[in-house]
């Protein structure tokens, strides 16, 4: 299937404060130079915050990567994940068409969308709410038919549920993700068969379904503060790479730890040298280093032989008025924190080295 970029594209693209935040931080997991690595979950979180992805978020990223355009662009054009259009303001829905949902009853959803949202898929409902597409299996088939809208699953459907649902959605009410029918999870329609102690003590959703109930997220878009949202990357006390990108969050229950992990941190803390606070870096006064507006001789350095510069980066330095390898050689460490501040991702040039490289390059030596 031919993918292209929509017709109509938006002036502009930034992510909110927090999803930056939460974007440069997922940069922080690939070694030093492989940083177009995290093309896939910034290219999701652009979706996640607008709806799909447009062109201007797609430069966005690559600027933020370092990569050319083309290749962000394929990567959003090869997985059917990405949309490249725009969707509903309230929800895009994906309706399962394969072999178990078909049976049980997905052409009936499908004439729901039809009906309800516009009689062909990826287009636009008359009040711009709702988009819908067909799918290929989602893995939910014990609970078919079933369809993904946002970041949820809701399964066990019936056409008349489903138009209310969708008429909730418009209306701004919540729903509950996940079996329609009371079923728990999978487990068989008549009940279980086995294990039926478990019957009578079980909760009312099932964990994912409950989270997304108490947070009440459901087809929300994330715009990055939301709470307890958290990733990996970032911390139960809304901290980034050290700093604070969102408010306040509750703490986590403590759970006692194991005697192993005790006896390593007993022992650590034990270490000579170490219990001391490390006092925090100074910061370094910024000092605008000797720019040129032109490459002098007309000719400029391939500055992209410095590791980690890629076309966007050469293409950055030059604009800043970087053309020669000299003059990086010369760069003070006032004239670092001047260049740091206006690139993408601070402490690359000491982390890079930079400057040693280029005092080898300007000689005309090879590394």
């Amino acid at each position: 299937m031919l993918r292209r970029l929509h017709s109509e594209q938006p002036d502009s693209f930034a992510f909110t404060s927090a999803n930056q935040a939460w974007a440069e931080a997922q940069v922080t997991k690939y070694p030093d130079g492989r940083q177009a690595s995290a093309v896939i979950p910034l290219l999701w979180r652009a979706q996640e915050q607008e709806g799909w992805v447009s062109k201007p978020a797609i430069e966005y990223i690559a600027e933020m990567l370092d990569m050319d355009y083309i290749r962000v662009l394929e990567v959003a054009s090869f997985y059917f994940m990405f949309q490249l259009q725009p969707t509903g303001s309230v929800a895009h829905v994906q309706i399962c068409g394969t072999t178990s949902c078909m049976i049980c009853g997905a052409e009936d959803l499908i004439a729901v969308c039809k009906e309800k949202i516009n009689a062909k898929p990826f287009e636009l409902s008359a009040d711009g709410k709702f988009t819908w597409e067909e799918v290929e299996c989602l893995g939910s088939c014990t609970n078919a038919p079933m369809a993904q809208i946002g970041k949820d699953y809701y399964e066990d459907l019936t056409a008349d549920g489903f138009s209310k649902m969708l008429d909730d959605m418009a209306a701004g009410k919540p729903v509950v993700p996940g079996p329609q029918n009371g079923r728990y999870a999978a487990e068989p329609k008549s009940g279980l068969t086995s294990l039926t102690e478990y019957e009578a003590g079980k909760p009312g959703y099932n964990a994912s379904v409950e989270l997304a109930t108490t947070i009440g997220d459901g087809v929300k878009r994330i715009q990055g503060d939301e709470v307890p949202l958290l990733t990996p990357w970032i911390g139960k006390d809304g901290t980034v790479a050290g700093r604070v990108v969102a408010g306040p969050t509750p703490a986590a229950p403590t759970t006692p730890k194991p005697a192993a992990r005790q006896a390593a941190e007993a022992k650590e803390a034990q270490k000579p040298g170490e219990t001391e606070k490390k006092a925090e870096t100074p910061v370094v006064a910024e000092q605008e280093p000797l720019t040129l507006k032109e490459p002098r001789g007309g000719k400029a350095d391939d500055l992209k032989r410095l590791k980690g510069v890629g076309p966007k980066l050469e293409e950055a330095l030059n604009k800043l008025g970087f053309f020669h390898f000299d003059q990086v050689a010369a760069w003070t460490e006032a004239e670092v924190a001047w260049v740091d501040t206006r690139l993408k991702f601070k402490g690359r040039i000491e982390r890079d080295g930079w400057i040693d490289q280029a005092k080898t390059f300007s000689t005309g030596e090879r590394v």
